[in-house]
């Protein structure tokens, strides 16, 4: 907190009234991707980078937001809050703030600073990350009395609504509702969430950016989200289904001639065997067998890659490198795709080898330079005092 006071008081004019601070993590999604729109399942941990935001009252009804990572600050009237600020940052704020007007809850009259340290365009949650800590920091500050699950569909609301990203719940769940040492999962259609204990022994979890930036808004994201209902659409004319995770695999193959496109046939596959790739990995983790769990984050980013075609190429070099360096039992693209990051399971003695090998090879192959993160899970949302 200490660190972010000064840069607070420096950007906003003096007051008596009392500052407060929030935070809330990023995620990981360790197996089970593209299915949370699908009602399907998911299976993330909360990471141990996230979302700082101090925040204080005004005694007028302008809200002023500033952030240490973008030299962009707004200062805004009630009348200016239900318009997008251009294209950046302020939206997901702003889209909070227009839930809560929504639900009768006026959060007008304060100033805040936000500081993070997830990478921007990462596929690590750094959305979901403000617009839940700047949900809860709201609803903490104007006693909007709002709990735990509404202050996520909240956020969710903000993205989907306001920003114009068509994402499953995950993310947000994730980030608010995390315990360290801990993966979840989590049903997205009945909510119901299963914290499930991260025993990784001798192992680590290491992140590695590709440093290739997707933007979702701009990317196939929305597309695929659309051929997903289209073939939740095609299915429910023959089967009695109203998500496509209901769909087991057997019906998938007697389902083929249904779709109305090969394309929706091939997203379609890939979510149906990811939800159930995601309870194989939850039962293998609980028998202490990362092998299974590792191969099983091999073959969902196979089904990524070919059936969902949310990868690059530059990812699924990285991938491959990846897996063909010692003490790695697992490896795949994490979060959206199109870009981002990949999760990676490596031996916890080989971790320094597998940074220094991964980032020469991947240098030489793509002619990027790749960032590294050796990761520990963490809680969610929570308020920080001193």
């Amino acid at each position: 907190m200490n660190t972010l006071y000064q840069p607070f008081i420096e950007r906003f004019e003096e007051s008596s009234n009392p500052v407060r601070t929030f935070y809330a993590p990023g995620r990981v999604n360790l197996i089970g991707d593209h299915t949370d729109y699908c009602g399907g399942l998911v299976f993330p941990c909360a990471i141990d980078r996230g979302t700082t935001v101090m925040i204080r009252k005004r005694d007028d009804d302008t809200v002023k937001l500033a952030s240490t990572n973008f030299e962009l600050m707004a200062s805004l009237s009630p009348a200016e809050l239900n318009q997008k600020y251009g294209d950046n940052w302020i939206n997901y704020v702003l889209g909070v703030i227009d839930q809560f007007r929504k639900r009768g809850i006026e959060t007008t009259g304060f100033e805040c600073l936000y500081s993070g340290n997830i990478p921007n365009g990462g596929g690590l949650s750094s959305s979901a990350s403000l617009e839940v800590v700047t949900a809860f920091a709201l609803n903490s500050l104007f006693g909007a009395g709002f709990d735990d699950i509404e202050l996520v569909r909240i956020a969710l609301a903000a993205e989907n609504e306001f920003v114009g990203v068509n994402c499953g719940i995950m993310d947000q769940y994730a980030v608010a509702m995390a315990q360290k040492d801990h993966a979840m999962m989590l049903d997205c259609n009945t909510l119901e969430c299963e914290q499930t204990p991260l025993k990784l022994d001798g192992y680590q979890i290491v992140i590695v950016n590709s440093n290739q930036r997707r933007d979702l808004v701009d990317s196939k994201y929305n597309e695929r989200f659309q051929e997903c209902q289209t073939a939740t659409r095609d299915l429910s004319k023959h089967l009695n289904i109203k998500q496509l995770a209901e769909v087991t695999p057997a019906q998938m193959k007697d389902s083929l001639e249904y779709f109305s496109s090969i394309d929706v046939a091939k997203r379609a596959k890939h979510v149906i065997t990811e939800h159930n790739r995601v309870r194989e990995a939850v039962i293998a983790l609980n028998a202490d067998d990362l092998n299974t769990f590792g191969r099983l984050m091999n073959e969902s980013h196979k089904s990524m890659s070919e059936d969902f075609e949310a990868s690059t190429d530059i990812i699924d070099q990285l991938v491959a490198i990846s897996l063909d360096t010692p003490g790695v039992i697992g490896a795949r693209m994490t979060g959206g795709g199109f870009g981002g990051c990949t999760v990676n399971l490596v031996a916890e003695d080989q971790v320094e080898y597998f940074i220094e090998s991964v980032g020469k090879r991947y240098r030489e192959a793509c002619g990027l330079k790749a960032d590294f993160y050796p990761t520990q899970s963490d809680n969610g949302m929570r308020e920080i005092t001193e």
